[in-house]
This record gives C-alpha cells, structure tokens and sequence, in this order.
C-alpha cells in the first residue's frame, strides 16, 4: 500500500539555536538551517523538525513565547523562514514546527492585555508543583497565576473559546506559510482540572528526588478534555502531520490515536535498559498496544535527554542506529546523533539551562560540521565539544566505515521495507502489517 511521507520517512530534529550561525553572532538561524538542507537531503532524511524559533526573551530558549506568529530577531525573520520553507520543498524535504500551545511567555501582550487567557486564583488553591521545581502557583499583584514550567511561562487557560480560538489562528498563520506540520510541545499539559483538586502523593518518592516526582500528576495532566483540543487541531491542519509530546505510559499513550495524532511521540526508548530482552519486550508491549491502523513511531534522542553516545555502553552507537532506523514506524534522529555527537561538559560559568533538577545544556551544543568550527564565525552560545576536530560530518563523510555513512544506508535501506512485516527473535511471533489510519 502507498505510505504517507512520514510513514516512508525519517524525521530529523534541528535545535536552531546550534545548528548553524549565518551572521557571526554565536547563535544558530534559520538562513544557517537553510545553508545546512542540502547536507540533511544528502543524509536522506524527509522531515525536519525546528524547535520553538519564535519572539521569545528566552527564559526557556523558545519555549516561552511572546508572540507565536512572529520569528525572533535572533533567528531572523518571518521572510527568512518562507525562504528556509521555499528552499526545503525545492529538495523534497517537509517542515515541522514546534507548536507551543499550552503556555506563552509572562512578556506575551496577552498576559497584560487580556489575563483571562489565563489560570488564575485569588489564593493558591491546592498542591501543584512545576515541573522545573518549586510552586506551580506565583503571585501577580492581589492574585496567583498558574504556570506548569518556569513563573515566566503562564499556562493558557483552554477552556477558555477565545484562547482556542486565538491559538488555533497560530496554526492556520503557520500552515499559510508553508509548515509541513507540528510538533505538540507539552500537549498532556493541556487541560487542567476544572475542580482544581489537589494532585496525590507519590509514595515511593524520597527527599532529595525532583520536587515534581514527589506527586502524581493526575489532576494537571493527560485530562480527557485534551482529546477535544487535538481534534480541533486536526481539523485546522487537515492533512498535516500532527505529533504529539507526551510522557506516558504505553496505554496511556496510544489511547491519542483516537483523537487524530499521527504520532504520539513514543520516548520508551529513552529510558528502557539496553538489553536485547528489554528492548525486545518494550518492542513487543508497544506493538501489542497500539489500535488497529495506528502507525508506531520510535525516538532515541531530543533536547532533553542525555545525548544517544552518552547513554549507551562504548561502541554501541552502530547497533542503536540500525535499531532505530530498522523497527516497523517511524524514527526520529536528533541533530548530531548521527556522527555520535556526546554530552559536553558546561563550566558553571557557561550554564544557561533554567532548570534547577537537570541541566540539559550538555545536549544542545553546536553541530559539529568541521574540526574548524565552521558553526560559527564567533565565540558560539555554548562551548563546542572537545572532539570536534575528529568527531565531526566532514571527517566521517566520506568514510564508507563512519558511523554517518552508516545513518546514511539505513536511512536509504528502509524506504524499501518501511511497511513490511517483522519478528522478535528473541521471542513472539511475527506481526501482520497494521495498516495506518
């Protein structure tokens, strides 16, 4: 049967702020992504995925944002995205924005213009906590403000028409100029409890752990009425492809099928022991799991998590590529995997990352492109890797033996059984094809 473009394809994760700079000022934009598409057609990818390159004072690097449908001066502008937009469908690659819906920045017009955009209360009414530590409730004048990240990023209230509304209007904006489709940044946020209970405890956590794995979050995540927000999405994206963060259990997570997600992000990899009868049974559990006609998908790295290099036992980069690019679904890569980019070290006096419980800085370092340090003319925003000079694209492109050339064969490879059947051999029968929705 004929597979959609991001069924027969890969996606491919850029993080602008260090992917390449074009104007000498340390940071990555997007005529630096535009300069790098043939590099990422050449490497055989279909999808590339941009994180948030939005107006931002950048408390959270684009992840608070002040206007959705402008672009950040640091990243350019709107033009310049219509030119990266233009470029990428010339080569035949597709454009997928990180939507960020459930949240703007505290400097967005909105918080001052219209606050019952936002979740209020005139005292903090229960337990909540945010997921980057401390109070999930900080006071504004007389009253408190609910935001389920950093104070300076306020959570929009959805059950609110004209927030639906407005935020829907950011997509149609976005589809307008040529976005292939979305990612859903923070999508089990959505919703909150419209009774506003208090969330129960977690037994098992100990003192010491991230304040907000102290809770279940039960009351302020994965809400039923999430469910009615993606449809409204689907329905002003039509055909686009529509991708859903979303940290939950296997049941939990195919359960957003239902509601019209092409992928909700499976990051089970990302924790599960690296052991073949491990990942054998999450195979085997995930696949079991998923409703009929629903298209599986597979990540092995992001912007939050521990670099792919980093995690695995030394030499074991070659054999999570083939998994990655091998299982039945969809595989998303992260900027740098690729040529086995690791974690870098950040003296104390280079941090940036807000979070007080991690420090994901060490994952978001520039692309290592040459061992000259071609990323930037400047000193870059994070410091590059001390192995640039060897482990680096030009180095390992032409090598047939590098790891690059390697993506680069699986990434080709798999175009030809992207819809074929598999088997488990360490145990389980093989699976019929599930034929997508």
């Amino acid at each position: 049967m004929e597979l959609t473009w991001w069924q027969r394809g890969a996606i491919y994760q850029v993080y602008p702020r260090s992917f390449q700079d074009s104007n000498a000022d340390g940071v990555g934009d997007l005529a630096g992504v535009r300069r790098r598409l043939p590099y990422l057609k050449w490497l055989g990818v279909d999808g590339i995925w941009l994180s948030p390159f939005y107006r931002s004072p950048m408390a959270d690097f684009g992840y608070d944002v002040s206007d959705h449908t402008d672009v950040d001066p640091r990243f350019g502008t709107v033009e310049d995205f219509d030119a990266l937009a233009q470029e990428a469908h010339r080569l035949g690659l597709k454009l997928i924005l990180d939507y960020v819906p459930n949240h703007t920045s505290i400097e967005h017009p909105w918080f001052t213009e219209h606050p019952e955009y936002y979740l209020w209360a005139d005292a903090v009414p229960n337990n909540w906590v945010s997921n980057f530590g401390g109070p999930a409730w900080s006071p504004h004048g007389d009253r408190f403000y609910y935001h389920a990240y950093l104070p300076e990023q306020p959570d929009l209230d959805w059950r609110n028409p004209d927030v639906r509304a407005a935020m829907l209007d950011v997509l149609r904006f976005w589809c307008d100029h040529g976005a292939d489709g979305f990612r859903i940044d923070a999508l089990r946020q959505l919703i909150k409890d419209d009774q506003r209970r208090d969330n129960p405890a977690n037994p098992s956590w100990q003192e010491g752990d991230d304040p907000y794995s102290a809770l279940f979050p039960d009351f302020t995540t994965d809400r039923p009425e999430v469910q009615d927000a993606i449809r409204d999405f689907r329905a002003t994206v039509g055909d686009r492809l529509l991708v859903g963060e979303l940290y939950l259990p296997i049941e939990r997570l195919v359960a957003y099928y239902a509601s019209g997600l092409d992928l909700p992000s499976n990051f089970h990899l990302l924790s599960t022991p690296w052991t073949a009868h491990d990942v054998a049974e999450l195979i085997e559990r995930y696949e079991g799991a998923l409703p009929d006609g629903a298209w599986p998908n597979w990540v092995l790295g992001n912007h939050d998590r521990p670099r792919l290099a980093s995690r695995l036992p030394p030499g074991h980069e070659r054999a999570a590529a083939t998994l990655l690019l091998t299982l039945r679904g969809t595989p998303t890569l992260y900027y740098g995997d690729e040529i086995g980019m690791r974690d870098v070290a950040i003296p104390p006096e280079r941090r940036v990352d807000p979070w007080v419980f991690g420090n994901r800085d060490p994952v978001r370092t520039p692309m290592q492109w040459d061992a000259s340090g071609s990323f930037t003319d400047a000193e870059p925003w994070l410091p590059f890797a001390p192995d640039h000079a060897r482990v680096n694209v030009e180095a390992q492109r032409e090598d047939p033996g590098s790891l690059l050339q390697l993506y680069r064969r699986l990434l080709a490879a798999r175009r030809g059984f992207a819809d074929a059947p598999y088997r488990t051999l360490s145990g389980g029968g093989q699976r019929p094809h599930l034929r997508p929705r």
